[in-house]
């Protein structure tokens, strides 16, 4: 089948095939390694650093420094921002708000000159279908790839990008919340990237299809070269939380490993080459903020929600020995101390000391081989996280206060504060090239003294230092198809690639002949390329390699051109649709086979769905909605349609709403009507996209089902900054009533 080009943006071939890099990097059946860069210590292109725990090794850091002048370098007001930056390169990457309050309010993405703070290049990009408000925005950090020089950024929409550092050139994006049904609330919790290897992995709580369908927290591992999904892992289901815990990378009995606070409550360790789960441990009964750190193969961790161990009991520290596999029990930890709530802010090891500050602002020094409180200090409110340089402790506040602390025996003593006046922190501070990075709200502050030479003592070994030989062990444990996930046109072919992994997760080979089964349709010929099969019909495809008894699946939507129509007479939430099957459930209303959106599910009465290709654009969407009546209060549901990453909600308070961005209605863009409607009663809504002298241009229409469709359309707005591409989908809100949906439609405009 020809790709349609007329209707959609053109398509990543990231989404039709897995590209060739992962197979270009085979020569002779052996895996080629990349050349890893090794990281500069004087580069902090991560969140917590170089070893990814909040420690520099550079030497001759300024101590002093004043708001009016003393050892500031530069400031700059535009840079103000909730987002880490990190650095790479001599250039400082970060996240801000584009355009604050005006109608062309987004994100970008920041490159600026370490040494003067200019800035080289923005890339800014539009929010979309988030409940996130503006001032979130920021709060994951990018990271940066020493190997590649990329940069990857998770937005507050839950759009994932890989971009040129150097030019600020987008290499490819995946949006997560389309195509995985990744959540983005009101908390804007977006979780940090990690790369590893030739691998950048990501997560968040996601609603995906099939098995997948249900909420749990999920980590993706991405090519990143290109962002080709080569494995998934699920956490445990239905979390309370999103999160933003980011993974620390490091090595158990030579066995590599990411360790990271999950939603559902539990640490997780998991091998970052496969995503085979090791060890978890259950510390709260909501979610994990904070990330762990180990030292010597001692996990420490934090959390500040109720413990699992004890519900009466909030927030604790503890420490267990990572070398271990399975579930990990309260008597297995070394230490606990209960009642301290840890939240977010990740702790330092230092020396035999962990350095941590809690919730409220209390600052502690625990021994790490007792779990003994040495010293506590009230220093503030909502410190950031810790950081360690040139034999000092460096803290911020999120009221504007500075510190720095030098170890003693007895636990710290003061040798520096400093406040910035009216100045909110929200982001952690950075040492890299001799200069310390203070970013705040309003601006970034480059402190340091002129001319100084960078110098630093060389990173201690890296975790892969420690992996054994693989020709120590060949045996085939595990093995991995990729892509894991993909989607594609009816009678499209892409190829899949088998690799094989030791017990250590070490990889071993692609396999040249494993054997493939495929339930769902199409076929996989022998040089490992699966075509799917034509026709109109949206699939579920499970395509599965076999190498002797171990087994490996990846999953595949199959989904046609437009027109698209769905009527539910299967008794089946479609099961290509993105985020739907949870929350809702067949049902027969009147002999109809209809859907119905539930209000019994907890944090689940808000959502949305996408029901197929995220590169769509002038088409229209239309169904029919019924809404019941609260018995108590006669509330109605919210109930809409998403068209091209915009909303058209009827809501229960009788208005008709299109919109974009939640949070920013008043600035951004929204068109709002009243609208009188009738709960128990059949309505048809309609409504289109199209783009058009460089605006998408959003009409819709409501009327009883069995009436006359409207000759005109009742809303009309048009975008000025507009959502180019989106996939079809719905929204829902049965927060106050059920409501349901049926005879669905999608089609290009006529």
């Amino acid at each position: 089948m020809t790709e349609p080009t007329r209707w959609f943006s053109a398509v990543s071939r990231r989404r039709i095939v897995f590209l060739a890099v992962m197979a270009a990097a085979i020569v002779g059946g052996e895996k080629l390694v990349p050349h890893l860069r090794a990281a500069d210590p004087v580069d902090w292109y991560q969140w917590r650093g170089p070893e990814g725990n909040g420690i520099s090794r550079e030497k001759n850091l300024p101590v002093s420094w004043s708001p009016k002048g003393e050892n500031v370098l530069w400031v700059n007001e535009d840079y103000g921002t909730r987002c880490t930056p990190i650095t790479l390169n001599g250039r400082l990457y970060f996240v801000a708000r584009y355009k604050p309050e005006t109608t062309e309010e987004g994100e970008r993405l920041v490159c600026a000159d370490m040494e003067t703070g200019e800035k080289i290049w923005e890339y800014s990009r539009n929010i979309f279908l988030t409940d996130a408000p503006a001032e979130r925005v920021g709060w994951s950090s990018p990271v940066a790839d020493p190997e590649t020089g990329n940069i990857y950024w998770l937005g507050l929409g839950c759009e994932f990008a890989c971009v040129d550092g150097e030019t600020g050139e987008v290499k490819w994006s995946v949006p997560l919340s389309e195509e995985y049904g990744m959540l983005s609330t009101y908390g804007g919790r977006t979780n940090f990237p990690i790369v590893f290897e030739d691998l950048v992995i990501v997560s968040g709580v996601s609603t995906q299809w099939g098995e997948n369908a249900v909420p749990a927290h999920r980590f993706i591992a991405f090519d990143k070269r290109t962002g080709a999904p080569v494995w998934l892992t699920s956490t445990t289901p239905k979390p309370k939380d999103t999160t933003y815990s980011t993974p620390f990378l490091t090595n158990f009995n030579g066995q590599m490993a990411i360790v990271v606070g999950a939603g559902d409550g539990k640490i997780h360790a998991m091998q970052p080459r496969t995503g085979k789960p090791i060890w978890s441990y259950e510390a709260s009964l909501r979610g994990i903020f904070t990330s762990p750190v180990v030292v010597d193969n001692i996990v420490y961790g934090g959390f500040h929600e109720q413990s699992a161990a004890d519900t009466r009991i909030r927030g604790g520290i503890f420490a267990f020995d990572g070398r271990t596999e399975g579930e990990i029990k309260e008597e297995d930890l070394l230490w606990k101390i209960d009642a301290e709530e840890i939240g977010g802010g990740q702790p330092v090891v230092v020396d035999g000391r962990l350095y941590v500050v809690d919730l409220y602002g209390k600052f502690l020094v625990v021994d790490t081989a007792t779990g003994k409180i040495l010293h506590s200090q009230k220093i503030g409110r909502r410190p950031g996280s810790v950081l360690y340089g040139d034999g000092k402790i460096y803290l911020t506040e999120s009221t504007g206060m500075y510190w720095v602390f030098e170890p003693t025996e007895e636990g710290v003593k003061e040798v520096e504060r400093v406040r910035l006046n009216r100045e909110e922190i929200l982001a952690s501070h950075i040492i890299s090239r001799g200069k310390i990075y203070i970013t705040t709200t309003t601006k970034m502050i480059c402190i340091g003294k002129a001319d100084t030479i960078p110098e630093a003592d060389p990173l201690p070994p890296g975790p892969t230092t420690y992996e054994p030989p693989v020709e120590n062990d060949t045996t085939i444990a595990r093995i991995q198809v990729a892509p894991v996930e993909a989607m594609l046109w009816p009678g499209q072919s892409t190829p899949y690639q088998v690799r094989a992994y030791n017990k250590l997760g070490q990889f071993l080979k692609v396999v040249d002949d494993p054997q493939f089964s495929v339930e769902g349709g199409g076929a996989v010929d022998s040089s490992g390329t699966y075509t799917a099969p034509e026709g109109d019909e949206h699939r579920a495809v499970y395509i599965t390699a076999k190498v002797g008894d171990i087994t490996s699946t990846a999953r595949a939507r199959v989904i046609p051109d437009l027109p698209w129509s769905f009527d539910f007479e299967d008794k089946q939430v479609p099961v290509t649709w993105i985020g739907a099957a949870y929350r809702h459930q067949p049902k027969e209303v009147d002999g109809e086979n209809v859907l119905v959106k539930i209000s019994t599910i907890p944090l689940g009465t808000r959502s949305q769905s996408w029901m197929g290709w995220t590169t769509f654009h002038d088409y229209t969407i239309e169904a029919d909605f019924y809404s019941t009546a609260n018995p108590d209060h006669g509330g109605r549901a919210d109930m809409g349609l998403i068209n091209q990453r915009y909303t058209l909600d009827l809501m229960g308070k009788d208005q008709l709403q299109i919109r974009s961005w939640t949070p920013r209605l008043e600035l951004r863009f929204a068109k709002t009507i009243p609208f009188k409607w009738e709960a128990n009663t059949w309505y048809r809504m309609k409504f289109q996209s199209e783009l058009k002298d460089g605006k998408a241009w959003l009409r819709g229409k409501v009327w009883k089902r069995g009436e006359e469709e409207p000759a005109d359309w009742q809303i009309e707005a048009a975008d000025a900054k507009p959502n180019v591409q989106g996939s079809p989908g719905m929204f829902g809100n049965s927060t106050d009533a059920d409501f349901y949906i049926d005879n669905v439609k999608v089609y290009r405009n006529k």
